[in-house]
């Protein structure tokens, strides 16, 4: 795929089936986040660049809505094939843009093509439905309405830097196999590994015009893109402040949001500890914690804190630290910006009365793993989400108080639950306001065919891939009048 790349670093956009250079002659480095080097640059497009995108996918849009399902599925799954067969690539590339170790970002590469694959068989078993006039009071039969899903047009996909290809996909596949275009703007860290996957998509001869990979500073392009008028949909998966932004501008636009989280673990005092410990840690720590789905605070039962704070430090201490290419658990953060943020957290923390169990240790922007006890609601920690690897233990006397302080949050993703009680796990996951509970379990987005649901802060409308194609579908209705 030389033809992508200007340099030795340097990518160019792609519009119309074709790789180009802005015209803006501007470029944005890519900084890795633990090479402390510029590994590329993207394009800085303009917004005629933005128009001439838009424009070529509404015309591509038209005769891609009219080819059937099973052709559309044909270059699909040769993306997916695509992107199974460039994984090593893609990974290397995914681990010096975003600093996640090799292993799991081959793991997502791999997940992305399960998750295209599965997308096309969730769609051609998606039928219609018909409905007989007669069936409501005084109707006629010679009326029968015919209900198919259609697509909206032009699908917007802003996709965030912790997983550039996965999330992406997420949003493109569902939108292409429902019969519309894309226009793809990928996170600013992380627009290398997007631009690796449309690579992969390109080599499909997929339609010219019907994606584009717009890269750029949000400044110029960002509000243009969402404004556009001819944009019909847009699906983004980003910070919750960008989020509301975002929602504000697109007016009457069909949106999915998919924002940030402070996802509780509430451990009863009937809990499998060492189970639970286990599970807080995965869920908090993996990749720094750098997942709207990580586990953001522990709401411990007073009666077993010590003892779990004690197995929750034992786990700690087992986690690695260091650079992603030793495979390391806990990596250097996005940046300076980020990790300045998680050590502001802390300090406020302590400064209030919180105690370190374990880490506090900064090098840079990578963070060692930290637990802070005795977190009270009087700490920013305790409300905000530090998107980095910091763990509050806020003690509770009872799964009131639990409950109360989970559903104080302004976000509402997940929560897990602890507990040997099946009906007092219902009980509590009955009251908690989040789009998910997990039971026994960390907090996680997959398997990607479950409904993934952010409510207040975390979000609006429902991922997971059946979802995800009829949120870039509406229902039109045909009726078929009889003569009698």
């Amino acid at each position: 795929m030389g033809t992508n790349v200007l340099t030795s670093s340097s990518y160019k956009f792609y519009t119309n089936g074709e790789w180009k250079e802005s015209l803006s002659g501007e470029t944005i480095d890519i900084k890795s986040p633990y090479l402390s080097e510029v590994i590329g640059k993207v394009q800085a497009i303009t917004n005629e660049e933005v128009d001439e995108a838009i424009c070529s996918a509404q015309e591509a849009q038209k005769l891609w809505a009219e080819i059937s399902i099973q052709q559309r599925a044909s270059y699909l799954y040769k993306w997916a094939d695509e992107l199974v067969s460039r994984q090593n690539e893609i990974a290397e590339i995914i681990m010096k843009e975003v600093g996640k170790s090799y292993k799991d970002a081959k793991s997502e590469v791999t997940r992305t093509a399960d998750f295209i694959r599965y997308t096309i068989e969730e769609a051609l078993h998606m039928h219609g439905e018909s409905m007989r006039g007669e069936s409501f009071p005084g109707g006629s039969k010679s009326k029968i309405a015919i209900i198919e899903r259609v697509p909206l047009g032009v699908v917007l996909a802003i996709s965030p830097f912790n997983y550039p290809v996965n999330l992406a996909a997420a949003k493109i596949a569902p939108a292409l196999i429902a019969g519309n275009a894309v226009i793809f703007k990928p996170a600013t860290q992380g627009a290398i590994s997007g631009t690796k996957m449309i690579e992969a998509l390109h080599e499909t001869a997929l339609p010219k015009g019907l994606v584009s990979l717009v890269t750029g500073k949000g400044s110029v392009i960002g509000d243009y893109l969402v404004e556009h008028k001819g944009i019909n949909m847009i699906s983004f998966t980003g910070g919750t402040h960008t989020g509301v932004r975002l929602a504000q501008k697109a007016s009457m636009v069909p949106l999915v949001l998919e924002l940030g989280g402070k996802d509780p673990g509430i451990v009863c005092e009937d809990a499998d500890l060492k189970e639970a410990a286990k599970q807080i840690i995965s869920g908090a720590f993996s990749y720094s914690g750098q997942r709207c789905t990580a586990i953001k605070r522990v709401l411990v039962n007073e009666k077993v804190a010590d003892e779990l704070v004690g197995l929750l430090k034992g786990e700690v201490e087992k986690l690695s630290v260091g650079s992603p290419e030793d495979g390391s658990t806990i990596v250097p953060l996005i940046d300076n910006k980020s990790a300045d943020f998680v050590q502001i957290l802390i300090a406020d923390a302590l400064g209030q009365g919180a105690e370190v169990v374990i880490g506090n240790k900064r090098e840079h922007n990578l963070i060692h793993p930290t637990l802070l006890d005795y977190v009270t609601g009087e700490m920013r920690v305790a409300w905000e989400e530090p998107f980095g690897p910091v763990l509050p233990i806020i003690r509770v006397l009872s799964d009131e108080e639990a409950i109360k302080l989970a559903n104080e949050s302004e976000y509402g993703l997940q929560a897990s639950i602890f507990t040997k009680d099946v009906n007092r796990a219902f009980t509590i996951a009955n009251k908690i306001e989040a789009g998910s509970v997990q039971i026994n379990g960390r907090t996680e987005r997959g398997p990607d065919h479950f409904p993934f649901i952010g409510i207040k802060g975390s979000g609006m409308g429902v991922q997971g891939i059946r979802k995800s194609i009829e949120s870039m579908t509406r229902e039109k209705v045909t009726v078929l009048n009889i003569a009698e």
